[in-house]
C-alpha cells in the first residue's frame, strides 16, 4: 500500500483496490448466550394525537425524586472524576436508616447490579465441570435465568402457584446438592403475590444452611400488610440470607442505577471482590444520600403510588376483574390468549403496558389520569382476565 493510500485508510476513505470482502468474524461467543432469553425492558408509550402518552410498562416512580435529590443533580459538576468504589458515607447511612452495621452493606448498580456481584461470588462451574444450580419462582424477574446463565450457572425454575405466589414446598424440594442459590422475589414481579415473614421462615428452616437465600425487595416501600416478611429482620436471625433493595423503585432513582445488598460478614466480602470497579457513580451516591436523608418526603410519594393502587384495585374490582393479590406498584392481568389484544388496545391510547407474550400483562401504577385511562379501556375489553 502506498503512502498516500495508508493515508487516506486511516482517514476513513480506503482505496478502492485490494479491498478485502466482508466476511463473518472466525470468533464465537459462548455457547450458553444461545440458551439464554433476552431481557426485554418496557417499551415506551405510542404518541397518539390529542392524548396524553403515559408509560405503565417499566414500574417507575410517576412523581420523581425527592427536591433535595434533583439539588444534587442540578449542581452535580464532578463527572470527570472516578467514583468513592466503596460506597462508605452511603454504607454508614444505610447502615443507621436501617439498623444494621455498614460493613453488611454493599452497594451495586441497582439491586440487579447487586444480584450479578452475588452470582458472580457463590455461582459458576464446580470443580466437576458441572453448573452450580439457582432455584428460583417462575414467572418471576425475567432477569434471573440471564444472570443465572451468564454467571456459568444453571437455572432452575419452579412454577408459581395459580395465584401467582412462589410454591416455596416445590421451591425447597427442587434444592439438591448442587444448589447454591435461591432467590426470593417478595413481592413477586411481575405476578404481584408477597410472601410472610412465617412462609419464609418455615422455607429456611427447610433449606440447607449452606445454601444462600436471596430475598429480593426491590418493591418492599410499597407494601402495607403486617405479616409480611421483613428481609433485614430475616438476616439478623439466618447468616446464609442476602437481602437485596433499590433505589430505583420508592425512591424513584430508576435511571441513576443503584441498590445494595445486606448480608453478614460471612458473605459481604466475597460480594464486594465480585463487584466491577466503578459502577456506582459519585452522583448516584449522592443523590441515594440525599433520598434517604429525606425519607419523610420519599415515603409521602410511595403512599400517593399506594393510594392510587388501592383506587386501580378498586376499579378492577367494580368491573369483576379477578388479579393476583399486590403489595407492589402493579398488578398482573392473566389475560392468556387475549393479552396482545390488550396490549394494542392501551397503545391504541398512548398507554404502554408491559405484555408477558401469551401469559399476561403487567400494569405499572402510575400518574392518576393515566391509571383512571387504564380502568376505562378495561371496562372496553371484551376480555376478563382469569386466575
Amino acid at each position: 500500500m502506498s503512502t498516500s493510500d495508508a493515508t487516506r485508510t486511516l482517514a476513513g476513505d480506503a482505496p478502492a483496490q485490494d479491498a478485502a470482502p466482508a466476511t463473518t468474524p472466525a470468533v464465537r461467543p459462548r455457547p450458553a448466550l444461545s440458551r439464554l432469553p433476552r431481557y426485554v425492558a418496557g417499551k415506551p408509550p405510542l404518541v397518539v394525537e390529542g392524548l396524553p402518552s403515559y408509560k405503565l410498562s417499566s414500574n417507575e416512580n410517576p412523581f420523581g425524586p425527592v427536591p433535595a435529590v434533583r439539588e444534587v443533580l442540578a449542581g452535580w459538576d464532578a463527572v470527570h472524576r472516578y467514583p468513592e468504589t466503596t460506597s462508605a458515607e452511603l454504607r454508614e447511612v444505610l447502615g443507621e436508616f436501617l439498623g444494621v452495621p455498614a460493613e453488611d452493606v454493599v452497594t451495586g448498580a441497582g439491586s440487579l447490579g447487586a444480584l450479578n456481584q452475588l452470582l458472580g461470588a457463590f455461582v459458576g462451574t464446580g470443580a466437576d465441570g458441572a453448573p452450580d444450580e439457582v432455584v428460583h419462582a417462575w414467572r418471576s424477574f425475567e432477569a434471573y435465568p440471564i444472570s443465572i446463565g451468564l454467571s456459568g450457572g444453571l437455572s432452575v425454575p419452579v412454577p408459581n402457584r395459580r395465584d401467582g405466589s412462589h410454591d416455596l414446598e416445590a421451591m425447597a424440594a427442587a434444592v439438591t446438592d448442587r444448589t447454591r442459590v435461591v432467590l426470593l422475589c417478595t413481592p413477586n414481579n411481575p405476578t404481584g403475590p408477597s410472601l410472610t415473614t412465617a412462609q419464609v421462615e418455615e422455607f429456611l428452616a427447610a433449606v440447607p444452611r449452606d445454601v444462600l437465600v436471596v430475598i429480593d425487595e426491590a418493591y418492599q416501600e410499597f407494601q402495607r400488610r403486617d405479616d409480611l416478611v421483613d428481609g433485614i429482620d430475616v438476616y439478623r436471625r439466618h447468616p446464609n440470607v442476602v437481602v437485596l433493595r433499590t433505589f430505583s423503585k420508592a425512591h424513584g432513582l430508576a435511571g441513576l442505577r443503584i441498590g445494595y445488598s445486606v448480608a453478614g460478614q460471612g458473605i459481604t466480602p466475597y460480594l464486594r471482590q465480585s463487584a466491577p470497579a466503578f459502577s456506582v457513580t459519585d452522583l448516584a451516591q449522592r443523590a441515594a444520600i440525599a433520598s434517604v436523608r429525606h425519607y419523610d418526603q420519599v415515603a409521602e410519594r410511595v403512599q400517593r403510588v399506594v393510594d392510587e393502587r388501592e383506587r386501580v384495585l378498586a376499579g378492577l374490582d367494580a368491573l369483576g376483574w379477578p388479579y393476583p393479590e399486590t403489595q407492589a406498584n402493579f398488578v398482573w392481568l392473566n389475560l392468556g390468549e387475549h393479552s396482545g389484544r390488550f396490549a394494542e388496545l392501551c397503545d391504541a391510547h398512548a398507554l404502554a403496558v408491559r405484555r408477558f407474550g401469551d401469559e399476561g400483562v403487567r400494569v405499572t401504577v402510575g400518574e392518576p389520569e393515566a391509571n383512571t385511562r387504564f380502568l376505562e379501556l378495561c371496562a372496553q375489553f371484551p376480555h376478563a382476565p382469569v386466575l
